[in-house]
């Protein structure tokens, strides 16, 4: 579903963002055990920080949003997730994998999960196991909580003024100049660049996470020998995030000699997808996307024959996290659900529940939107129907399945009702429900939850959660 209204701006919070772009590698039976860093922040911190800096890399990032390639690297991300060491897992985590349509040799992966690679760092490789390295190494930082353990490192800076740095650090170089005009770019540039010594761990994980997954380590170290080769005579961008530790090949090749390749992980698809991430339109510059002249894909799923997104979308999680996305509200949604901007509202969705319309709008196939709406009638259902009206503008083939029904949301006086539409995204019928109350200046708080008909059941315990976790402080 899909939603536009002409209401009042539904204001976010300004929150701490904390970037982290690194690459990593596990230890080796041999080789000296890897002690992660001391932190002061709690897992769940990481995750707070890293799902609010990819909502933003989302939002002013290219994102190359081509189905097909997006799952291939969702795949290796998945084996190499489950490779991750025991010790060094944290069940808050949660990792996802998006590419950036961008030239430059790059990745860069957020605490607590999120991970983007660009599009140059597929069309440089040679194989699926250099792209599994880079993957390996900039999940290593994530589980050795490299960024916090450096912001750790660093506490006479305060962790929320480097929320304005992170599009900067996250190009780099001149373009990063540009994005970060006016602000601490040297802050967040600081938290960002890890020392040599978390690359020596993130080196050492990252291989005995890819032996682990079915990928022989050595590739780790041929990915290094790529990215060096291809960075032209300004130098790769990727290395100059990623220090070199002293030795970083022949370490690599070493450690690999005590590591045992579980199976083989390799799919075989690496050629085809390639092939088709070369043939594809305009590739950006990080100084086009500081310019803001780079724009994401239309359609970041696509719809095959039988009408079904080819992305899969994972169940709503059992842990919540909660956010304040205005000043007024606070609430708790599932932990693997992203949170988006969204013409004046905001929106939590799963990854691959959700693209950018035509128009600018954020649709969604699965997760909660909220926003706010004119009320004044001073009848919360007569308020609600107009709402509903309104949203029937812009979804031709929504229908109202229920009549309303008080219900409570914010320890206030609500109504609920549920309707049905079919998902602009896939073609298929989607469950709605829609959750209104009034806010003390007279306007209506809307909560809208999404889900796919088949899933309606599953979707509508995790709206009820999410309900019942709603606090207003207007």
């Amino acid at each position: 579903m899909s939603t536009r209204t002409s209401t009042p701006k539904f204001t976010r919070a300004a929150g701490a963002a904390l970037l982290f772009v690194a690459l990593a590698i596990p230890a080796v039976a041999q080789a000296p055990h890897i002690v992660a860093p001391k932190n002061s922040y709690m897992p769940a911190d990481d995750v707070k920080l890293g799902q609010e800096a990819a909502a933003q890399a989302r939002k002013e990032l290219p994102l190359l949003r081509d189905a097909k390639t997006d799952d291939y690297i969702s795949d290796i991300g998945r084996k190499l997730a489950g490779a991750i060491p025991a010790e060094y897992q944290h069940p808050e985590f949660h990792f996802t994998f998006e590419v950036v349509n961008q030239k430059e040799i790059n990745a860069f992966a957020l605490p607590g999960g999120p991970m983007f690679l660009n599009r140059g760092m597929i069309e440089a490789a040679h194989s699926e196991g250099e792209v599994a390295g880079v993957m390996a190494h900039e999940m290593s930082h994530v589980a050795l909580r490299h960024g916090t353990a450096q912001a750790t490192e660093a506490q006479k800076f305060q962790i929320g003024a480097i929320a304005g740095q992170v599009l900067g650090a996250i190009v780099g170089g001149t373009a990063g100049s540009i994005i970060a005009q006016g602000s601490q770019f040297g802050l967040g540039t600081y938290f960002l660049k890890y020392s040599r010594a978390y690359e020596s761990q993130a080196d050492q994980l990252g291989a005995e996470i890819m032996a682990r997954a079915g990928y022989d380590p050595r590739e780790m170290a041929n990915m290094f020998k790529t990215i060096e080769s291809e960075g032209g005579a300004s130098g790769p961008e990727f290395l100059s995030d990623h220090p070199n530790p002293g030795n970083r090949y022949n370490t690599i090749l070493q450690e690999a000699k005590y590591l045992r390749v579980n199976g083989n992980a390799n799919s075989g698809q690496f050629a085809s997808i390639q092939e088709r991430v070369k043939g594809m339109g305009k590739e950006y510059t990080a100084q086009e996307i500081a310019q803001g002249q780079a724009k994401s894909g239309t359609s970041p799923r696509t719809v095959g024959t039988s009408g079904t997104v080819s992305t899969r979308v994972e169940a709503p999680s059992s842990r919540m996290i909660t956010y304040e996305p205005a000043d007024f509200l606070r609430v708790a949604v599932p932990e693997n659900w992203t949170q988006l901007s969204n013409n004046g509202g905001v929106t939590y969705a799963p990854e691959g529940a959700y693209t950018t319309t035509q128009g600018g709008d954020t649709a969604f196939t699965h997760g909660v939107e909220f926003g706010t709406a004119q009320g004044g009638s001073g009848n919360l259902q007569q308020d609600a129907a107009a709402l509903v009206r309104q949203f029937a503008r812009t979804n031709p083939n929504l229908q109202q399945k229920s009549g309303y029904a008080r219900t409570t949301i914010g320890g206030r006086q609500g109504v609920t009702t549920t309707l049905s539409n079919v998902s602009e995204v896939t073609g298929q019928p989607e469950y709605i429900n829609l959750t209104t109350t009034e806010l003390r200046n007279g306007s209506i708080l809307y909560m809208i939850g999404v889900a796919p008909q088949n899933e309606a059941g599953t979707y509508d315990r995790a709206f009820s959660r999410v309900r019942q976790s709603l606090s207003l402080m207007d």
